[in-house]
């Protein structure tokens, strides 16, 4: 009988884990500044993340049953959604290591950087047919801004243009505009 009372006890700690909300204070590198806040939803495969740090502040949405990466850039007003790369974005259990190896020694500062880039002028405000491709906690974010499609790219020297997402000290998203080049 006590074994199966162990059993049952050891079966609901695993269970309160991976049911679980685990959220992340995100500090800036070297102080204790808060810049955000980061939510696991480990049931939903989502996370969840919060900038604030005036024109960088942005929202994140990592969907991994979707598929699909969305960030808010408040100073753009605009959502720019790229689809997750295995080869690029960690998967979600290793966000969750990585945050919280992040949460317990304040002095590392080793993100890894996503470079990526999408055409301005080449908008859409989300239809249906989008919504139902990158899901709710997407269309919740994005709802009534211009979508861009953002693609992997080289990292840039100039970086006039860029603005960062992600989550910071983790996995830094750079969202570029793309250049054109003109003939004169």
């Amino acid at each position: 009988m006590k074994r199966l009372a162990s059993v049952l006890v050891l079966l609901g700690v695993f269970w309160a884990q991976t049911s679980a909300l685990d959220t992340f204070v995100l500090r800036q590198p070297g102080s204790n500044y808060v810049t955000g806040t980061m939510t696991i939803h480990n049931e939903e495969h989502v996370v969840d993340v919060h900038v604030r740090s005036g024109v960088y502040s942005s929202d994140t949405i990592f969907d991994y049953s979707h598929g699909y990466i969305a960030t808010r850039l408040f100073s753009r007003n605009a959502c720019f959604i790229m689809k997750i790369r295995k080869e690029l974005i960690p998967e979600l259990q290793e966000i969750g290591r990585l945050a919280f190896e992040r949460q317990m020694m304040k002095d590392v500062y080793s993100p890894n950087n996503v470079w990526t880039q999408f055409q301005s002028g080449n908008s859409v405000l989300g239809r249906l047919k989008d919504w139902i491709l990158y899901g709710k906690h997407i269309e919740q974010l994005c709802t009534g801004l211009p979508l861009y499609q953002l693609v992997a790219t080289e990292p840039r020297e100039n970086t006039d243009g860029c603005a960062s997402a992600g989550i910071p000290s983790i996995l830094g998203l750079q969202i570029c505009e793309e250049l054109i080049a003109t003939e004169s």
